[in-house]
């Protein structure tokens, strides 16, 4: 996540799904939210009667949440979203899944897109042979993905430690995982996006 220094499953709780920020502990016995399905707080067992447009905000920060992303940041993916022909919800969701972070996320290569992000970050991968560290970078079609000279080392060790590669692929990305290349072979549909979020709602809380 953007800038926070705490623990990121009460955004779970709050949401009241699992929003898969801490990799292998949202799929174990230790995740909160299969503990305390209720929000976090001395207040969260209490009911709460939902308003439109709580229900429309919670959906926004959700969509935050689990991308990552700042507030600002988020709105202006939002108005860009907006200006472009199509549904704004959908490539909304297709310029988030087109970041950096998110790609590295999607090929395996991180168990959560925080661990994604910080890899990023530290300059491990390239995209068309050129080094990039700006995890927000939206990579298009027909971009290669690659490990830079410091991304080779760190794999390298990782594989010596008998660390694999695991996760699934998404479909819109060509992975060779034996030389950790890919290949960007379309931007994504909205059924390629397998993330729990109801767009529409997001495009009325900015609407409204």
């Amino acid at each position: 996540m953007a800038r926070v220094t705490g623990s990121v499953c009460r955004f779970c709780r709050r949401a009241g799904t699992k929003l898969f920020l801490k990799g292998d502990k949202c799929v174990s016995d230790k995740c909160p939210v299969s503990k305390r399905s209720y929000p976090p707080g001395e207040h969260g067992r209490r009911y709460v009667k939902e308003t439109e447009y709580s229900v429309r905000l919670r959906e926004k920060q959700k969509a935050k949440q689990i991308y990552g992303v700042l507030e600002k940041q988020f709105r202006n993916y939002y108005a860009k979203a907006a200006r472009e022909k199509g549904v704004t919800g959908e490539i909304l969701l297709r310029m988030l899944e087109s970041r950096l972070d998110n790609v590295i996320y999607r090929l395996g290569l991180a168990p959560a897109r925080r661990e994604a992000r910080q890899m990023v970050t530290h300059g491990l991968f390239a995209v068309n042979g050129r080094r990039v560290d700006v995890p927000s970078y939206l990579v298009r079609q027909g971009d290669e993905v690659s490990l830079t000279t410091a991304g080779q080392k760190v794999f390298k060790a990782k594989e010596q430690a008998g660390q694999a590669i695991e996760g699934e692929v998404a479909p819109w990305l060509d992975f060779n995982v034996k030389s950790i290349k890919a290949k960007v072979k379309s931007l994504p549909t909205r059924e390629e996006i397998p993330v729990d979020l109801k767009e529409q709602l997001i495009v009325e809380f900015y609407s409204k």
